[in-house]
């Protein structure tokens, strides 16, 4: 019999389903689509009709249309890629590498809301009420369609991972950082219409940039909690804590009276996970044992487990 056949067995892919066209990749070329039309529309307006409000707000359509295309190409990248043998764990950390980047950009942009707001408490600039209420209204509804969009697909990971194995928190980040730059654009609207609402009846013109830093913090807070959540994943942080108790549990509980010594869990992709395991058990031939009881861990997706012979007479030592 040949070497290649006794391995073959053992042989497995580790594309682990990212080759799978995800829904949250088809929501965001569409979003993408709507937010460049908008933007196209209003570039074009505000140079034809010299309005600089109309071609400000059609420049920062641009800005959050070129973010959620860093988000398109992980989808993109991750899937194309998949079967590449180079990545050892597969593609699934690009959609976490793509959250992060979106969670960086909102972050920066959100610093230039809060300069652009101090330069203007500190040097108020004549506001186009009319203009400028039209072109917040119009961002709005366009921003609020993109928000039901994404926000469907987001909301629903997000109730499925609370409910899988371990409460897992590590949803698609990539996902979630496009429906956060589309959530922030529709807020950012809306916090425009109420100041300029408040400046053009009650002359209240510190509203405006005021509303500009509220929404700078609220869109910091978002960003920063993304950025917590997607930097776990690529720093390979610890797996979640009621997954790695149930694994203890799994492998304690076999007839082997195995120990697990050494156990280390962490995601590599939207909720699956990879696992190395040193376990200490009455004999060495149970590895198959061990792999078959995680198989039932259906987030795990791969693991390597070393085992080692108890010696009888000797101490557990610390």
């Amino acid at each position: 019999m040949s070497t290649g056949n006794l391995s073959s067995g053992w042989q497995h892919d580790h594309s682990f389903g990212q080759e799978k066209k995800r829904t949250g990749e088809s929501r965001t070329i569409l979003v993408i689509a709507i937010t460049a039309s908008m933007m196209g529309i209003e570039i074009a307006a505000g140079v034809a009709f010299g309005s600089m409000a109309l071609l400000a707000d059609g420049l920062h359509m641009a800005s959050h249309a070129a973010a959620l295309s860093i988000s398109a190409f992980a989808y993109y990248f991750a899937r194309k890629r998949a079967h590449d043998r180079s990545f050892s764990f597969g593609t699934g950390k690009v959609n976490s590498l793509g959250g992060y980047t979106g969670a960086v950009l909102l972050v920066l942009f959100a610093l230039l809301m809060v300069w652009e707001s101090v330069h203007r408490l500190i040097a108020p600039v004549a506001i186009s009420f009319n203009q400028a209420i039209s072109v917040a209204l119009l961002g709005l509804i366009v921003n609020g369609v993109s928000v039901f969009i994404l926000g469907h697909e987001e909301h629903h990971h997000h109730g499925h991972e609370h409910g899988g194995e371990g409460g897992d928190h590590h949803h698609d980040h990539n996902l979630r950082a496009a429906y956060l730059h589309v959530l922030a654009d529709t807020l950012t609207s809306l916090l425009a219409i109420i100041a300029l609402l408040a400046a053009k009846y009650y002359g209240w013109i510190w509203m405006d940039p005021l509303m500009g830093i509220v929404g700078a913090i609220l869109i910091s807070k978002w960003s920063m909690g993304l950025l917590k959540q997607s930097g776990a994943v690529l720093l390979d942080r610890q797996g979640p804590d009621a997954l790695i108790e149930n694994v203890v549990k799994r492998i304690e509980s076999l007839p082997c009276n195995g120990e697990i010594v050494d156990l280390h869990v962490w995601a590599i992709g939207p909720n699956i996970y990879s696992t190395a395991i040193t376990v200490v058990a009455d004999t060495e031939n149970v590895a198959a044992l061990l792999k078959s009881e995680l198989r039932n861990l259906t987030s795990i997706v791969h693991s390597t487990i070393e085992v080692h012979q108890r010696r009888s007479g000797l101490e557990k030592t610390e």
